[in-house]
């Protein structure tokens, strides 16, 4: 790689975006690799790149992000190990940590997966859990060893803890001792050059027999080893001794183990490493919203909504391009600020992002190819140290760089000719493209000069480009357009910032005609381009409209007509369903009708009863052919309450009221309408009055129980379906609310059944005041399944 190379690859900063691609790897040596990436001009590699970075990225949106923290280069502690060392138990911590991860790292694919140009790096990692378990249950910390590293340890241990209560409890009784007591600066035990002593005063320290270890800083006091602990402390710095040479062996062990499985280990942390800036090139194109381009190694660059990478999401305006097809040089120019160079950046800098296996942040799509070299003569770089003036410098680069381009070459020039007279700068700065193109390059170069847009109008293979600059605001958009020369806008500009017309007149009396001729024809074509592009754009929005609408208008129609099929399938079930409950309560009627006759004795009743079943019937074919013809449904407002037993409702498929039974479990209601008793859901009857029967509401006007409507009062209660504790105590609250409504006489309904209830009723019945007498019904009244009872 030459050295202008290494500077258009500053110059373009790509050293910024690795920078940001280290920031998302997980390891330090990943963060390393990630700076040290270069670009790749062999499209098999880039390519192959490219497809991990993808991999990369659907692992990471199916399984997270994995970590790759736990990876160390732990090289230079393996060859230590290796030559027969014993290693730290920071390294060998280091070393299971590579473990660990490397194991995690293995089991984040499964074989069920699907497979990926990643398994390779994946199949490579070669855990191994023994050692890894190894060196993390021996060694807890950088500096402790754990007791159970080994029995010897764990013994030696032992016995220092027993050796050390020894000592305190010898030297308690001497700091406890009357005799000893006055000799002593503090009462307490403490340890100096890593024996336990006591600390005496100065004056007294040849009354205290022992060993003096250390003496305060102001000489008052002295720490003394008592004679009868100094063959435990002994005793116990040999076992201290025997604890570091365990140790030591311990890690020495460890360290061999390590050793021998070197070629894995260091397979291992390469692989992880690896794998490390993979991911963070996956994140970093999370972050940017890039794609993987397709990549070719013939020229053609064609950008689709290209952001530059280092420019704030937010604000950057996308632009796009192409070159290497129909032409193979682009001329870009307009006025200063206007985003000339940022383009000529953004070619750069995103051919060099996808040659290091970066997603590019452009539109899916876009095209790039590889090159040897990517030269770019950006910025100034003049020097008074070495007498370059701007010119100069940018000639200095032009040099290296006409001696440098080929076929392979992508050439970018900033301001070209710019320094030196316009005159001659433009004759030279065409002179260098075309140099270039027959050295076959691309070239991208940016001017304000006007021989230079007539050259590429002229010239076939060569195109102009224009960075659009709004000059009501005086700002630039930003955008790009291909094909239509830009203006430097100088006379605009100033006019708006308030420069005299008389300085403007004059200036403009001194622009040459042609040029003046030049600058009247691009305005003109400016001012089409921007109408047929405000045309274009409410084309578009109008297409879009249009679209929306239409598939609006299908997404109804189709909904209206599936909405139509369900109300008709739900009307024919329901139908059906009322048709086969009226077949029921018929059959039932006949039932009843039937079990009548057979109590009867005498045959002209039985006829009657026998026209009466024809009537019944009858009149169920007439109601069911009534069904049939189905009515528009009545709008009715919610009930404020739900349904209770003894409630009056209304059957909404039928049309008839009906009294609320019983409540079954599963939610139903046991009704009674008439002779004729059903079962009905919560969706098919309709509470008809909102006050409870059995219940009197707060807000009633009071009367007296003889003002009263009759009518306000059911003049029976049916009891049927409940137990027997139950049924008396909603019994007991109709007979209150029947006496009050000023009824004389009430019929309670019980059933037959196995008398029960109705035992239970007229025990009850006995027993409440109001009740004057009570009889079982007769013939026509019920009989002995209800009873009458009356008021006193």
């Amino acid at each position: 790689m030459s050295e202008l190379y290494e500077k258009s690859l500053i110059k373009l900063e790509l050293d910024q975006v690795l920078e940001m691609l280290a920031a998302c790897a997980g390891s330090l040596q990943g963060k390393e690799a990630c700076r040290r990436l270069h670009p790749s001009s062999d499209l098999t590699d880039v390519q192959m790149m490219l497809d991990q970075t993808t991999a990369a990225s659907d692992l990471c949106t199916k399984k997270g992000n994995p970590g790759f923290s736990e990876v160390r280069d732990v090289s230079a502690s393996l060859e230590r190990a290796d030559r027969g060392g014993s290693l730290q138990p920071a390294e060998l911590l280091h070393i299971a940590s590579v473990l660990r991860c490397a194991r995690n790292i293995r089991g984040y694919v499964s074989e069920d997966d699907a497979p990926t140009c990643l398994d390779t790096f994946f199949r490579a990692l070669t855990p191994n859990k023994y050692l890894e378990d190894k060196i993390f249950g021996a060694i807890l910390s950088e500096e402790e060893i754990a007791d159970n590293a080994s029995p010897a340890l764990a013994d030696i241990r032992r016995h220092m803890r027993i050796q050390a209560g020894k000592i305190r409890d010898s030297l308690q009784k001497i700091i406890s001792s009357p005799a000893y007591s006055k000799y002593l600066r503090e009462p307490i035990i403490t340890i100096r050059q890593g024996r336990y002593v006591v600390p005496v005063k100065s004056e007294c320290k040849n009354d205290v027999p022992g060993l003096v270890h250390d003496v305060s800083s102001t000489g008052s006091t002295y720490f003394v080893e008592p004679m009868s602990a100094v063959n435990a402390n002994n005793a116990l710095r040999e076992l201290e001794i025997k604890e570091k040479k365990e140790i030591e062996r311990i890690l020495a062990e460890l360290s061999a183990e390590a050793a021998a499985h070197r070629e894995n280990i260091d397979l291992n942390f390469r692989m992880l490493v690896q794998l490390d800036v993979i991911f963070a090139k996956a994140k970093l194109a999370y972050r940017m919203r890039a794609w993987a381009p397709i990549m070719n190694d013939q020229g053609r660059i064609d950008l689709r909504k290209a952001r530059h990478p280092l420019i704030d999401a937010k604000t950057v305006v996308p632009i796009s391009l192409r070159l290497g097809t129909d032409f193979d040089s682009m001329i870009i120019t307009g006025p200063n600020t206007g985003g000339k160079t940022v383009s000529l950046k953004t070619i750069g800098l995103l051919t060099l992002m996808a040659e290091c296996g970066l997603h590019i942040p452009a539109g899916d799509g876009s095209e790039l190819s590889t090159f040897h070299a990517i030269l770019a003569d950006i910025g100034d770089e003049q020097s008074i140290a070495q007498s370059l003036s701007t010119f100069s410098s940018h000639m200095k680069t032009i040099v290296d760089v006409v001696a440098e381009c080929d076929d392979r070459t992508l050439v970018l020039f900033d301001e070209l000719g710019a320094g030196t007279d316009p005159a001659e700068g433009a004759a030279l700065a065409t002179a260098i493209i075309e140099f270039c193109r027959r050295m076959s390059s691309r070239v991208v170069a940016t001017t304000h000069y006007a021989e230079l847009k007539l050259y590429a109008m002229r010239t076939e293979g060569v195109i102009n480009a224009s960075c659009e600059f709004d000059v009501e605001t005086l700002r630039p958009t930003y955008k790009l357009l291909i094909g239509i020369p830009g203006k430097s806008n100088a006379f605009a500009i100033s006019r708006k910032l308030g420069l005299s017309e008389d300085i403007l007149k004059e200036a403009d009396d001194l622009v040459d005609k042609s040029d003046k001729d030049f600058e009247d024809v691009l305005s003109q074509l400016e001012a089409q381009r921007q109408q047929m592009e405000a045309a274009r754009r409410e084309a578009e929005r109008l297409k879009t409209e249009t679209a929306r609408i239409k598939q609006q208008s299908e997404e109804y129609s189709v909904q209206l007509q599936r909405e139509k099929d369900k109300a008709m399938e739900s009307a024919r079930r329901e139908a059906q369903k009322i048709i086969e409950d009226a077949r029921a309560a018929a059959n039932l009627a006949s039932e009843e009708l039937k079990a009548l006759r057979k109590q009867l004795q005498d045959s002209a009743d039985a006829t009657n009863i026998n026209q009466r079943q024809a009537e019944v019937r009858r009149s169920l074919n007439e109601m069911e052919s009534q069904i049939r013809a189905r009515q528009p449904k009545v709008q009715r407002p919610e009930p404020k309450r739900g349904v209770m037993v003894g409630d009056t409702v209304e059957l909404l498929k039928l049309g008839t009221k009906a009294s609320v039974i019983s409540i079954n479990k599963d939610g139903t209601y046991q009704l009674q309408a008439g002779i004729l008793k059903m079962t009905a859901k919560a969706d098919e009857i309709y509470l008809l009055d909102d006050n409870h029967p059995y219940q009197e509401k707060a807000s009633r006007p009071k009367h007296s129980g003889r003002e009263m409507k009759v009518t306000a009062m059911p003049m029976e209660v049916d009891l049927r379906g409940m137990d027997s504790i139950e049924a008396i105590s909603v019994m007991e609250r109709y007979l209150d609310e029947a006496m009050r409504s000023g009824l004389k006489q009430v019929r309670i309904v019980h059933g037959k059944g196995t008398g029960v209830l109705r035992a239970a009723v007229q025990q009850a019945l006995r027993k409440n005041k109001y009740v004057k007498k009570f009889r079982l019904g007769v013939y026509g009244e019920g009989e002995d399944g209800v009873t009458i009872a009356e008021f006193g």
